[in-house]
């Protein structure tokens, strides 16, 4: 069981002993750390490596319900609410491909909005919604909408909470399927952090669903590469975060892109919006956005191991050295060039990625954002589990209504990133 894992200490001994920023933040006591506010992010940040292993064994264990949902679809969608939708630009590319079939994302907000006249028209359809804890109302009407008017619409309900609304409402439905993911997955803090990463491995799964022991040795992979990444770079992210940035860019090319969205969405969140952020791609930064980067941005750039997208990254971040934009450089990556980065700039090196293809390098690069807004948040004073002081978010958010079909409003409450 996860929860055996977790209560062995040896990993967050090796951490600590790597890392004297961790070890710092270690050495208070659970009671102090509470108090301070960072106990249930730091956790939720450095547990990855750990619960990776155990979600990729409990969809190889789903094998079986899983190839049902997938049989003779010929369409995909993916939904989600803010992180969740993201987790599906992660993954987007690598399941259209493996299931050849037209595979789109579509907010849950979309679909609660639009229904059916939103999602592709190939039939039979599977619908995958992604949800930390499934008490989202959106994802509670959308899927609703989708089920009661597409007797060939099928749906697949992915969830860190076994004990959610959508899981407790589409259990026994005879045209979904509800995998619950293990409650350590369930952040706790407002952000998500582990919900997201864990919830990207469990869907992608659907695409190498003939092909158990490939996504297994890729999950391995991965864990190790993040356990590299944290002993490694905990500090120094720490470092990045204490430079007086006010703004932050994050590019990325194809998966990197949802990478990029999500890395963008932790630092708003976790500084309370005083940090202001972009994410865009490389070749769409020219068109515009290049504007955002002024003297005091931080510019993080997630580069790809294909050699033709790197070479158009590569060239990118050669002209905002020729332009003087940006307060710094954060190029993450594996066999980096030297050369890519200016004096003040910073490599962070990723050991293993090289070994990993583009399609699932996204949770290694997303780690990196996670650990920047983690310690920025720390640096301004806020406390990273609730850094929202005057509450305008929180991790449940007010109620509103549902405007369904037929007049029918109805007022509920529900977590805002699902």
């Amino acid at each position: 069981m996860l929860s055996a894992l977790l209560a062995d200490q040896s990993w967050v001994k090796g951490l600590a002993q790597s890392q004297p920023k961790a070890a710092a933040l270690l050495s208070r006591s659970d009671t102090e750390q509470i108090r301070l506010g960072y106990f249930h992010t730091l956790r939720e940040i450095y547990q990855q490596p750990i619960t990776w292993l155990n979600t990729a064994e409990k969809m190889i264990a789903s094998a079986p319900e899983l190839r049902e949902c997938v049989r003779g679809i010929q369409a995909l969608v993916l939904t989600g609410s803010g992180s969740s939708e993201f987790a599906g630009h992660c993954v987007r590319a690598a399941l259209r491909r493996e299931l050849d079939v037209v595979t789109e994302v579509i907010g849950g907000g979309t679909l609660l909005a639009y229904g059916e006249a939103a999602v592709p028209p190939g039939r039979p359809l599977l619908a995958v919604s992604l949800a930390r804890s499934g008490d989202s109302p959106e994802s509670i009407g959308a899927i609703s909408r989708l089920l009661e008017n597409q007797s060939e619409i099928r749906h697949l309900v992915l969830t860190c909470n076994r004990e959610g609304r959508v899981a407790d409402t589409f259990r026994e439905h005879p045209d979904a399927h509800v995998i619950p993911l293990d409650d350590a997955t369930n952040d706790r803090s407002l952000v998500m952090t582990s919900s997201f990463t864990n919830l990207v491995l469990a869907v992608r799964c659907l695409g190498m669903i003939d092909s158990l022991e490939r996504y297994r040795h890729i999950v391995v992979k991965l864990s190790q590469a993040a356990s590299d990444l944290l002993r490694s770079h905990l500090g120094t992210a720490a470092k990045i975060a204490a430079i007086n940035f006010r703004r932050a860019i994050y590019l990325g090319s194809g998966p990197r892109l949802g990478c990029a969205r999500e890395s963008a969405l932790k630092m708003l969140e976790m500084t309370a919006g005083s940090v202001a952020t972009l994410c865009d791609s490389y070749l769409g930064f020219r068109h515009g956005p290049m504007s955002f980067a002024h003297s005091d941005t931080l510019i993080v750039c997630f580069l790809s191991s294909d050699p033709i997208l790197r070479a158009y990254e590569c060239d990118l971040l050669g002209e905002i050295d020729d332009k003087g934009l940006g307060l710094m450089k954060v190029i993450v990556g594996s066999f980096v060039p030297t050369e890519a980065a200016r004096k003040n700039d910073v490599i962070i090196e990723c050991s293993g990625l090289s070994e990993i293809a583009d399609d699932d390098s996204t949770l290694i690069h997303v780690i990196v954002g996670q650990m920047l807004a983690f310690f920025r948040c720390l640096e301004q004073g806020l406390r990273p589990d609730s850094p929202s002081e005057n509450g305008v978010i929180n991790r449940v958010v007010q109620s509103f209504k549902l405007h369904l079909p037929h007049n029918v409003a109805r007022e509920t409450n529900g977590e805002r990133n699902l």
